[in-house]
């Protein structure tokens, strides 16, 4: 009996040593393989999710960021969302009241209808509903990215922790406006274009694509082998995290890959 327990043991440390290999692996040759430098790195995870087209994008001097200024908004308004959500809300697995989803519901048609208005543009002799304009597109990205984050955080919660809270993770409509005050401050310095404020930023924006994609990923990992509700320490969620960083790198690097053989170029999309 104590040898088949040592053997278990064995076979499971052996398959988590593999799993960490394997990821470790992954993620260096993805590094090897796309730009260099922090900007290169963090073009190359927007690459596989935003059209970088040039004039929609923000600019570090004559450098293109990584993400377009929609996306920036989106992925910085989620991660300015979840760190908000786990400094008031630890571990909040509540969805917000109806009140809050009303305001969701506005952010969410903002973006469609602004994103929609700008797709219709790149068409030629197409005018659309107005003329688009790039601090349009960081408002209602950063809008959309505040109702991501909303859903998921205590979708998160709910599905890892065993000590979750059912308390909602933004508790009312003062809470969501303390949030939304924050974003505002958050999109006027990304729209003053300093660059101490827009560097770090940009790396925060491409930061947030494996963020998100890593959480959505680990909520799968746990559903899939039914390890729901267990965890009450975070160095006991390492080997889900680890797993859905994993694949959210799988998914970047093969976007990337089709992208790149497609284009053979890392740049953006050229058209207006």
């Amino acid at each position: 009996m104590e040898n088949s327990r040592s053997w278990k043991k064995a076979f499971v440390f052996t398959g988590k040593g593999l799993i960490f290999l394997s990821i470790g692996l992954l993620l260096l040759g993805w590094l090897i393989n796309t730009p260099a430098g922090l900007l290169g790195k963090a073009d190359a995870v927007g690459y596989a999710v935003c059209h970088r087209i040039d004039l929609r994008s923000f600019h570090l001097g004559d450098r293109q960021l990584p993400l377009c200024v929609r996306c920036s908004g989106m992925y910085l308004g989620a991660m300015l969302s979840l760190a908000y959500q786990a400094l008031t809300r630890k571990r909040a697995g509540g969805f917000p009241p109806s009140k809050v989803w009303a305001v969701y519901g506005f952010f969410v048609l903002a973006f469609a209808v602004d994103g929609g208005n700008s797709y219709l543009h790149l068409f030629p002799g197409v005018t659309g509903l107005y003329e688009p304009q790039n601090w349009l597109r960081l408002l209602t990205g950063t809008g959309m990215g505040l109702v991501i984050a909303g859903i998921l955080y205590p979708a998160f919660n709910q599905t890892v922790w065993k000590d979750w809270k059912n308390i909602p993770s933004i508790g009312g409509l003062l809470s969501l406006a303390i949030l939304v005050a924050l974003a505002l401050v958050m999109d006027w310095i990304v729209f003053s274009g300093n660059p101490l404020f827009i560097y770090p930023l940009a790396l925060v924006s491409a930061a947030g694509v494996l963020v998100l994609l890593s959480m959505v990923y680990t909520m799968v990992l746990v559903m899939i082998f039914h390890t729901e509700n267990r965890a009450l320490r975070i160095r006991q969620l390492l080997l889900p995290l680890v797993g859905g960083f994993g694949l959210a790198l799988v998914q970047i690097a093969l976007l990337d890959s089709l992208r790149y053989f497609f284009t053979g170029t890392w740049d953006g999309f050229h058209f207006g």
